[in-house]
């Protein structure tokens, strides 16, 4: 074989690897290990909208974190949605970052979407980048709403 078939077969083989390892941390539960309020690092308007979220009596929020063009994040907001309903405790909160941008900063979010699960105290307990899966989350979430 050619150099150049060799070096076709090699760029497949990564790129099927990356693309491989990519899908597998999408919708996993990523544990926090800090002790930060997430709350205290927000810009005010962030805060406020978290603020005037309703059932401020919850234990546990979940903080979509959305862009306008992202198809997953329209999945994401049906599943987070529904969830919050169905699970007492559990607010949702869809926060839309196109006209904000810079509110990824300070929450190192770096694709859309991503789900903060923050508690009534505004720690960040977990998060999950991509689309969450419905079992994992309810078992994740467990410990904490009882």
């Amino acid at each position: 074989m050619s150099p150049g078939i060799w070096a076709l077969l090699i760029a497949v083989v990564a790129a099927l690897l990356i693309g491989a390892v990519w899908q597998s941390r999408q919708g996993k539960v990523r544990e926090k290990t800090g002790e930060e309020n997430v709350t205290d690092l927000l810009p005010e308007a962030l805060q406020q909208r978290l603020a005037d979220a309703p059932d401020d009596d919850a234990k546990v929020t979940l903080l979509q974190l959305s862009t306008t063009f992202c198809a997953p994040c329209r999945h994401t907001r049906v599943l987070l949605a529904d969830f919050a309903q169905r699970t007492e405790g559990v607010r949702h909160v869809e926060v839309d970052l196109t006209d904000h941008p810079e509110w990824s900063t300070p929450l190192r979010v770096h694709t859309t979407p991503t789900t903060l699960v923050l508690d009534a105290a505004g720690r960040e307990l977990f998060r999950i980048s991509g689309v969450p899966r419905r079992d994992n989350l309810a078992t994740a979430l467990e410990p904490h709403l009882t």
